[in-house]
């Protein structure tokens, strides 16, 4: 079913894991999809290859979150080149871990920069151009809700902004019909955290089902955020995390 067609999506960090999992579920779904992606050209162009095997249309941008500018420039891009923006996906995001005594300032202002700023100034620049049943839609993660192991605090502290940005800007655009949803992945499956990495055989112990989930997990909820079905949902935060929080 293709309850898409006619929509025009954008997925920062769309070039792999969770990303490139959205890019092509929505472009499945029908919409024409950009997607952005700060270093890895060779597999944003496979992601691109594949969306465009499977007859869809899409849109690759270089654009890097931690610069303001690019973002806004990735917006405009997607605008001129497919002509509307409909569905806003802010995914692309960065990790940094380890022991609180070694956090610094610097780790803790690009996280901000990259993992929350980026998403406002996309937010501000789509929803310029975006009318009645747009769609903007957060990539956040269990972690807001649990943190079960030490040196994770400046990525939950990140990742926990993005719930209250997307309430706010729910009050904001709402007036305008345009809905705003955070989507909390938990353990899943991605070269960030993958399912044969160190830590893995006690990470998978967290969660309430046992295992790790897959991108196409959290992709399936973003598209339903996207779809008709979502219409009525703003302001909330939808959590794919196996039980990781429960």
């Amino acid at each position: 079913m293709e309850e898409l067609a006619g929509k025009v999506a954008l997925v920062t960090g769309g070039s792999r894991g969770i990303g490139a999992a959205i890019a092509r579920r929505l472009a499945r779904g029908g919409a024409a999809v950009a997607l952005t992606y700060a270093s890895s050209a060779d597999k944003a162009r496979a992601v691109a290859k594949q969306i465009d095997a499977d007859g869809g249309r899409v849109l690759v941008i270089r654009a890097d979150n931690a610069d303001p500018r690019a973002v806004t420039a990735a917006v405009e891009r997607t605008v001129e080149d497919l002509g509307r923006i409909d569905i806003l996906v802010n995914n692309a995001g960065i990790f940094a871990g380890g022991p609180l005594e070694a956090a610094t300032v610097e780790q803790a202002d690009r996280l901000w920069a990259v993992n929350v700023r980026a998403a406002l100034v996309a937010a501000q620049a789509a929803a310029r151009h975006m009318g009645e049943g747009g769609r903007i839609i957060m990539i956040g993660s269990a972690l807001t809700e649990r943190v079960p192991v030490p040196g994770l605090t400046l990525y939950a502290m990140s990742k926990a902004a993005l719930t209250g940005l997307t309430r706010g800007l729910a009050r904001d655009l709402g007036p305008r019909g345009i809905t705003v949803t955070v989507v909390h992945g938990g353990l899943i499956d991605t070269d960030m955290n993958p399912a044969d990495g160190p830590g893995a055989e006690f990470l998978r112990t967290v969660p309430a089902l046992g295992r790790y989930g897959r991108a196409e997990d959290v992709a399936a909820a973003v598209a339903h955020l996207a779809g008709a079905d979502g219409r009525y949902i703003t302001g909330a935060a939808i959590t794919v995390d196996g039980g990781f929080a429960a």
